[in-house]
């Protein structure tokens, strides 16, 4: 455990962690909330209730297998060329144009709807490989914890304030001078651009990067194509990471699929948007000071018990969805999911930086993150074929259980070794 009291409040630390502020906006406000309504109400206008649900869930698939293809190659090259705050800016950079792009699309484009859609998301889960690495070069051993904690809960302090803005907008969009609710949309798209380009600039200009003997990009390409190999072989090496990276693969799976259908889901329930909407800025509001607090308990206890704990969480939760009814219940079921996604989050990046050499971390986080999101096409695939099969949305979290189940049981199996 770290002395460092003022560990929150170095200009680096919360410079790094402002990033989580900046794109989180994406992941709330886009990926989470207004894509999967406006997909629903404006862009598929038509499409039954399953079809809509189908085309949701495996464009989300889509875009994690690009992204999966994508990260041990880019963590390699930056590991290579030191070069990891070029390629966030980079992703950075696709994430916000492919967002503000949305603003323009036409009611019934469904089609570039979802290509837009893919792009932005490459950016924002390839620009999170590098993010994740840089996590080394602003803490110290033993802090790992409470800074990634304080990421994520900055995340969902500055995404919950984003969207408590569009939600108003859209609510009420006489008082801004706009004639409907879409057009407030289109604008709140626009808006999540401006915000993820104007807090990513802190992490840019005061972090510091070791620099790496520089390669030309071409070579470092080959070089990363060689390392992808290597690196598989390599983890293998280091145990624990490695059956954690199988654990983490199946339970994030579930966890990024609650994320990116939780409102297509009550959308199929009957329940209304702004009720939605309303539920989900409620749930991260709640999950900031929760994020926090489980920060502050992984500090003492380990990031592992705390995974457990969001874990069980989960299983509740997809237990509890087979029988949901009302918006009440599912109010409190969005609140309990919100109170610990981010912890399980956090606390699976700060226990895989105990379990990875500090020298090899933006290599190691590219297999992290490809796992992540690879795993993130199982759970989407399953809930789109399940819709079409069934035109049963409660099964759609329901079938995620396994996911939960089984990496808890693996996350259990971990030996934790002593850093090198």
């Amino acid at each position: 455990m770290t002395d460092d009291k003022r560990v929150l409040t170095r200009r680096p630390v919360v410079a790094w962690a402002l990033y989580d502020w900046a794109n989180s906006a994406f992941a709330l406000t886009v990926l989470a909330v207004l894509f999967p309504v406006f997909l629903n109400d404006y862009w598929s206008q038509g499409a039954s209730g399953a079809t809509v649900t189908a085309r949701l869930a495996f464009v989300n698939g889509t875009a994690s297998v690009v992204v999966a293809l994508l990260a041990p190659l880019l963590g390699a090259i930056a590991d290579r060329g030191g070069t990891r705050k070029r390629f966030l800016a980079f992703f950075a950079l696709l994430g916000i144009v492919m967002t503000g792009g949305l603003a323009f699309v036409a009611a019934g484009q469904w089609p570039i709807a979802l290509a837009l859609y893919v792009a932005a998301s490459v950016g924002f889960y390839g620009g999170n490989v590098f993010y994740d690495a840089l996590m080394l070069n602003v803490a110290r051993p033993g802090e790992f914890e409470r800074v990634s904690a304080f990421g994520f809960a900055l995340g969902y302090g500055g995404s919950a304030l984003l969207l408590a803005l569009n939600t108003w907008m859209i609510l009420s969009y006489e008082t801004f001078g706009l004639a409907s609710s879409s057009d407030a949309v289109k604008i709140a798209f626009a808006l999540v651009a401006i915000w993820w380009l104007v807090f990513s600039l802190p992490v840019m200009l005061m972090v510091d990067e070791e620099r790496g003997d520089a390669l030309p990009l071409a070579q470092a390409a080959r070089a990363g194509y060689r390392q992808l190999i290597d690196t598989f072989h390599e983890l293998r090496r280091y145990r624990a990471a490695f059956l954690f990276i199988v654990a983490f693969w199946l339970y994030i799976d579930a966890v990024h699929t609650v994320i990116q259908l939780a409102v297509n889901f009550g959308q199929r329930l009957g329940f209304a948007t702004d009720a939605l909407i309303t539920a989900l800025l409620v749930t991260n509001f709640a999950g900031l000071p929760a994020t926090l607090f489980f920060g502050w308990l992984g500090n003492r206890i380990g990031a592992r018990p705390v995974i457990y704990i969001g874990l069980a969480v989960y299983i509740a939760v997809s237990l509890f969805a087979v029988v949901l009814e009302t918006l009440t219940q599912f109010y409190i079921m969005a609140i309990a999911i919100g109170c610990v996604q981010g912890a399980v989050q956090g606390m699976s990046r700060a226990f895989f930086a105990q379990l990875v050499p500090p020298a090899r971390s933006a290599q190691f986080f590219g297999f992290y993150n490809m796992i992540g999101k690879f795993a993130a096409v199982i759970g989407p695939y399953l809930v789109g074929l399940v819709a079409l099969a069934s035109d049963n949305p409660r099964l759609s979290i329901a079938v995620l259980l396994p996911l939960f189940v089984s990496g808890a049981w693996l996350l259990s199996r971990v030996p934790v070794e002593p850093r090198q």
